[in-house]
């Protein structure tokens, strides 16, 4: 008897299932091919190896089309067991690393030449860590899930320590593994306690159990064993959001931000700063929405407080920095104080706004982190405020495209920054509206005003970038940048993709809304 289960529950596991991870599967060959380009081509010829990934994230993205133009009636599609779950949430955050991915390859082309640093594992080091995102954006598996997260943070790892002869990069690397153990140790005492309530690791099934537990002590009708296990999901609430707040640098357990993004390669920066946090807000998503939805009383307003306090750390400690890279890591922890707003809001509004300006931070940070790239020289860092004095006058066209970037940072209308923000703070307010009226709880208001002060505050710091550019009373370097085609690619991608959401953003938020509604339903 218990072999003929066994082989019914084998027999649910088809072939076409691979489908489902086509991009991850395309992504993993590419990254294995690029592993051995490095040693059969010579240095100088490493640069194909950075033009092969970009060509296996197109195919990767191509797939992803695919698979989505073939389903588009049919979703959610599950496989492997249920462990993995195609839905318009997977969809969109796969697009969005993908993007972020291929941005990072483009602008890390010329930081390698100019560290003496080109080598293929780096490409093969961003397509294992892209996978790893990718797995965490369509894993409804805890088991999953968490292998998923520890294959990206061990690529980023190796990543921030790629340039070893930089004492500040193995610094950088070392702070941020021994933190990033820590972190995840507390991640994992969380899925532990989730996995001995719900006995099972599935997400969907662990919300059923989490419903019916929640469900029973608001009836009054529980007994005294179901009433033991509230306090047991409070703390496995806790101890994940804790864990989390590391990956998404959110305070208190963002002391690691600074050093990392100063220290690591900046190409390392850019993708750690973007594709990270968006995963990481994915598995956010995933397990406080789909398996902890019930406990919503509960870790809204722990998510709320934590949002507030990480919008104003983040900006404050921006006010006082003289490094770029330092300046942009406080800016990237008071943003993710920001996109927590749309899982307080949790509803349609607040998820598209997460994934609007996941997307357009990408494009942002990017493209900042490109221009702090192409000031780079041997013997000149470049990586202070002040190395971009009179950009304005030695190249227009890139002072305008870092303006670009720091108004739609700080959320100027008419940029994506602004329509990212404005969809969080709608969603924000309309949950305050639905909640004002049923319980009269009136805190969504406060949070939303306390972010659009802190938002007007950020635009001190951003300013700065231009003021030195444009008003700058010398020039830092005389000689004129030189950029490579992938860099110049990536950078015009970043500014097009910026200015087209912020003007005509339709297209793109009815595409999220339909995925979305899919989603929640």
């Amino acid at each position: 008897m218990t072999l003929l289960l066994q082989a019914n529950t084998f027999s649910l596991f088809s072939v076409n299932d691979l489908r489902l991870i086509a991009p991850e599967l395309i992504l993993t060959m590419c990254g294995c091919i690029a592993l051995v380009m490095e040693v059969i081509l010579p240095y100088k010829k490493s640069k194909w190896t950075a033009y092969f990934a970009l060509t296996g994230i197109a195919l990767a993205a191509f797939s992803l089309v695919m698979l989505w133009s073939g389903n588009r009636d049919s979703l959610p599609l599950s496989g492997f067991y249920g462990m993995v779950r195609i839905d318009g949430f997977a969809l969109l955050f796969k697009f969005i690393f993908l993007v972020a991915a291929a941005l990072a390859i483009g602008i890390a082309t010329r930081f390698l030449d100019i560290e003496g640093e080109q080598h293929g594992e780096y490409y093969a080091l961003v397509l294992f860590a892209t996978v790893g995102m990718m797995f965490l954006g369509s894993g409804y598996d805890l088991i999953l899930l968490y292998i998923s997260l520890e294959l990206m943070a061990l690529t980023f790892y190796v990543l921030v320590a790629f340039t070893k002869r930089e004492k500040r990069s193995n610094e950088a690397a070392m702070k941020y593994f021994l933190l990033g153990a820590f972190s995840s140790g507390i991640l994992l005492y969380g899925m532990s306690l989730l996995y001995g309530i719900a006995g099972s690791t599935n997400v969907g099934e662990i919300g059923q159990s989490v419903a019916a537990i929640v469900g029973s002590v608001k009836t009054a009708e529980a007994g005294d064993a179901i009433k033991g296990l509230r306090p047991m999901l409070l703390l496995g609430m806790i101890a994940l959001a804790a864990g989390l707040f590391f990956k998404i640098s959110a305070v208190p357990f963002h002391m690691w931000a600074p050093d990392a993004y100063e220290g690591a390669p900046t190409s390392v920066t850019a993708f750690l700063s973007t594709g990270s946090k968006a995963a990481s807000f994915a598995l956010y998503a995933r397990i406080f929405i789909s398996a902890l939805g019930d406990m919503r009383a509960d870790w809204a307003p722990l998510l709320g407080l934590v949002a507030a306090i990480t919008i104003f750390v983040g900006n404050w400690g921006a006010v006082t920095q003289e490094n770029s890279k330092r300046l942009l890591a406080y800016s990237s922890i008071s943003n993710a104080g920001y996109l927590l707003l749309g899982l307080v809001a949790g509803n349609l509004y607040g998820y598209v706004g997460i994934f609007i300006y996941l997307l357009v931070y990408t494009l942002m940070n990017m493209g900042a982190f490109g221009i702090v790239i192409s000031l780079r020289r041997r013997g000149i860092i470049g990586d202070n405020v002040d190395d971009m004095a009179g950009l304005a006058h030695k190249a227009p066209g890139m002072a305008a495209m870092m303006a670009i970037f720091m108004l739609s940072l700080g959320g100027l209308p008419l940029t994506g920054g602004f329509m990212g923000k404005y969809y969080l703070l709608l969603g924000l307010w309309q949950r305050g509206q639905v909640e004002g009226k049923a319980s009269g709880k009136t805190w969504y208001y406060w949070l939303a005003g306390w972010a659009i002060i802190n938002i007007v505050i950020s635009f001190y710091y951003y300013l700065r970038f231009i003021k030195v550019m444009y008003l700058g009373d010398r020039i830092a370097d005389d000689k004129p940048l030189s950029l490579s085609p992938a860099l110049r690619t990536a950078l015009a991608v970043s500014v097009l993709g910026i200015i087209i959401i912020g003007v005509y953003p339709q297209p793109i938020i009815s595409f999220a809304q339909d995925l979305i509604r899919q989603w929640m339903h």
